[in-house]
């Protein structure tokens, strides 16, 4: 695609870098037959090549509307369209670096303005959070019927931590609303790889990924938050944090793929920061999804599983892969090799490429649209009539729960516990 950037933006390392994703397009249409939203609304400028042209449009010094933002707000940067984009198109950075011009250029009303701040100082603080959540369960009896949906009800406690004993040791990111709504995966984990001889840390001052106010277009207070978690793990790369390990952690394991997806472009995304750059590259180059660590474990030939086959209506799940996990990550049947290997049985899912509709905030920001993907997934997900329904993200978990009275959960828990019974066996 032939471009013609206006000089406000053609010389920063943003206006490089939109330039170059911009010449990879070919506009050959694959992306549209992908995209949930044009799938949902038949509108080009709902599709990656109409938010493209749209972009590039923006970037070459065109007037921007509010009808450009809200093509580019209803996007889901689900990035399905990159896992089928022939020419590699990274449309996902693409968007959010056209967001981020169009928020300075059009601005918002007070009230999104006011919501999208609430947002971002809420979800990435887990203790604003715990307590607004708290508030709001003792509320919810009082609530009507779909907004009391909204407020998730009190999660089990979170099961032992395994004390750090092991030679190879881990880092583990505890998150911001996962340690408030779902406490037991990140210790679910601990428990497997302690199995495993690897001990799993925290490191006590990370926290947020960066992911929410980035993509609210808040990227330097994502940025910012990026830079926290690198120095809060680096002692733990260098192995001076004092854990008791001999060499520093060899990963950096997530357990929520929408934080996955991000600390694995922390490089990238800091690449220009002279004082962060390497920093933020090893932090990216050591991350990796638990389905990662353990599928090469399990390839080792690692007594994980033993007796792993199950005849119960309780052995059938059905799976539903985050976006950030199939296409941001491009990490595709490992996790269902992993459960089928553990003697679970697989239901299958139509259209698993598409999106559940939780895309971060999404769900609250665009809620019509949200709802509607939600009705389309679960629709797919209970068509094998599983006992319940695992997946890989905090919040496509209580997205999806919050629309089926199956239960929902990790599937690093289900594991576990698959685990743990064996053992009793």
């Amino acid at each position: 695609m032939q471009t013609n950037l206006a000089d406000f933006i053609k010389n920063s390392p943003e206006g490089q870098e939109a330039e170059a994703i911009l010449r990879a397009c070919v506009h050959c249409g694959f992306c549209l037959a992908t995209c949930p939203t044009y799938q949902l609304l038949g509108d080009e400028l709902d599709s990656p090549r109409g938010r493209i042209y749209l972009i590039k449009q923006v970037l070459e010094g065109q007037p921007v509307t509010q009808k450009t933002q809200l093509h580019l707000d209803r996007c889901l940067t689900c990035r399905a369209c990159e896992t089928v984009c022939p020419s590699g198109v990274r449309y996902g950075r693409l968007v959010d670096i056209g967001r981020g011009i169009v928020e300075k250029q059009v601005g918002r009303t007070v009230g999104a303005s006011a919501m999208r701040y609430a947002l971002r100082q809420t979800l990435p603080n887990s203790g604003v959070f715990a307590s607004l959540l708290k508030l709001g369960r003792l509320v919810r009896p009082l609530l009507p019927g779909k907004l009391k949906l909204s407020v998730p009800p009190a999660a089990l406690t979170a099961g032992t931590w395994p004390a750090t004993r092991h030679t190879r040791t881990m880092l583990a990111l505890d998150g911001c609303v996962q340690p408030v709504l779902a406490p037991n995966i990140n210790s679910a984990a601990a428990r497997v790889l302690d199995k495993l001889d690897i001990s799993l840390v925290k490191a006590e001052n990370a926290g947020c990924c960066g992911a929410v106010s980035y993509h609210l277009n808040a990227q330097q207070e994502g940025l910012d938050h990026m830079r926290r978690n690198v120095d809060a793990w680096w002692p733990y790369v260098e192995n001076k944090a004092g854990n008791g390990a001999r060499h520093g952690v060899e990963a950096i394991v997530m357990t929520a793929s929408g934080c996955g997806v991000t600390v694995k472009e922390y490089g990238h995304l800091l690449k220009h920061d002279p004082v962060y750059a390497e920093k933020a590259a090893r932090i990216s180059e050591l991350t990796r999804d638990i389905s990662e660590i353990l599928a090469v474990e399990i390839g080792k030939g690692t007594p994980l599983f033993s007796n792993s086959t199950l005849n119960t209506k309780e052995s059938k799940l059905s799976f539903h892969s985050p976006c950030t996990l199939q296409h941001g990550m491009q990490i595709r049947d490992v996790v269902e090799k992993i459960l089928d290997t553990a003697g679970f049985e697989l239901t299958a899912v139509p259209d698993a490429h598409l999106c559940c509709g939780s895309a971060g905030t999404y769900s609250i920001l665009q809620p019509e649209l949200s709802q509607r993907l939600l009705k389309n997934k679960l629709t797919a997900l209970e068509s094998g009539n599983p006992a319940q329904i695992v997946t890989a993200n905090i919040g496509c978990l209580m997205h999806l729960q919050s629309g089926t009275l199956l239960p929902v959960r990790h599937w690093i828990e289900v594991l576990n516990e698959r685990i743990e019974k064996l053992e009793r066996a």
